[in-house]
């Protein structure tokens, strides 16, 4: 059992791996990320990214699931507040096989609650050429020795981290106001703002996702996690954010459809985020309502035919707590010459 005293500053180590399929990329992708280049290997040759590749929130997942599997299983981990940054340094694709790597970049015991403290990681997924695909920064919680914070007894690893949804799905509902057309990056307007869908956290959907990628007790068992600091079944905040990532798919084939005729402009992948807070607890029941609001934008010198559009995310619980927020950017296609 690892304690947060157990961590030591310069400390790493590298976790197993696990090999990514295609089905396995289509299947995660099917449901939170559906864009032509994560679930259609004939259209994603015609993409940004010019072959199939798994979604970054996918890679977030994986990465979640060898880390639970590596040391948060066996360590008094009270779950994460949120994520500083991460880089989606490369594209993950069908048979890469996948490692972790944890360094411990600093540690700070808490001030207002002393049976715990706080480690910041930089967390590392690699691929079999020994590629650095995604780096990500974030401080974890732990319960200190003697406070006895320990995961509940249970079988956390049966599944495989492979994606299977519920049989009864939750549906990605739309918002009640029109959909604008999609916008080549010339017009987008900073500070234009809209809401992108809802979606209710069942248990099923709950345990389905923290079964592959997040298998913590209190995303999987309720009674464990009444038992917890959470006191109520959560969702894993890979799960809320990936629910983002599919509100914003929805959204989008809207604003495709919208466009009437002629070649719409296309999006492509993102390099990455900023500023993920997992500001309050997603229990099963609620339902989150996702926001995006353009905040900058900029030519790509690298690609001159794209440019990139920063936006800031929320989701809002039934009761109007904001639950999740973040800062991302994404390539957008410029409007021909």
């Amino acid at each position: 059992m690892l304690y947060f005293e157990d961590f030591i500053v310069g400390e790493t180590v590298s976790t197993g791996s696990i090999a990514v399929s295609q089905d396995d990329i289509i299947a995660f992708a099917s449901r939170f990320d559906g864009q032509d280049f994560h679930v259609d290997p004939e259209k994603a040759k015609a993409s940004f990214a010019g072959t199939l590749i798994a979604s970054g929130w996918h890679s977030c997942s994986l990465l979640m699931r060898l880390m639970a599997e590596s040391f948060l299983l066996a360590s008094s981990g009270m779950g994460a507040p949120g994520i500083e940054e991460v880089k989606w340094l490369r594209p993950v694709q069908p048979g890469d096989v996948l490692h972790g790597r944890r360094n411990v970049i600093e540690i700070r015991p808490s001030r207002s609650r002393l049976e715990m403290g706080l480690v910041r990681f930089r967390l590392e997924l690699v691929n079999q050429r020994g590629e650095t695909v995604l780096e990500q920064v974030n401080w974890i919680m732990f319960g200190r020795r003697g406070s006895g914070a320990a995961q509940a007894a249970g079988d956390w690893l049966a599944h495989p981290p492979r994606y299977v949804p519920p049989v009864s799905p939750s549906p990605i509902d739309p918002p009640t106001t029109p959909t604008e057309p999609a916008r080549f990056f010339e017009d987008i307007e900073i500070g234009q703002s809209f809401e992108l869908g809802s979606c209710v956290f069942t248990a099923d959907e709950i345990i389905t996702f923290a079964r592959s990628f997040d298998p913590q007790p209190f995303h999987m068992d309720e009674a464990a996690a009444k038992a917890s600091s959470f006191g109520w079944l959560a969702a894993s905040g890979w799960h809320s954010a990936a629910v983002w990532m599919a509100t914003m798919v929805t959204h989008r084939r809207r604003q495709l459809a919208a466009f009437g005729p002629g070649q719409a402009p296309r999006l492509g992948p993102s390099p990455g985020f900023k500023n993920l807070k997992w500001s309050k607890p997603v229990f099963a029941g609620d339902r989150i309502t996702y926001r995006s609001e353009v905040t900058d934008k900029r030519a790509s010198s690298s690609r001159p035919q794209w440019g990139l559009f920063f936006h800031h995310n929320t989701g809002v619980n039934q009761n109007g707590d904001e639950v999740f927020s973040f800062d991302g950017c994404v390539f957008v296609e410029r409007k021909p010459a």
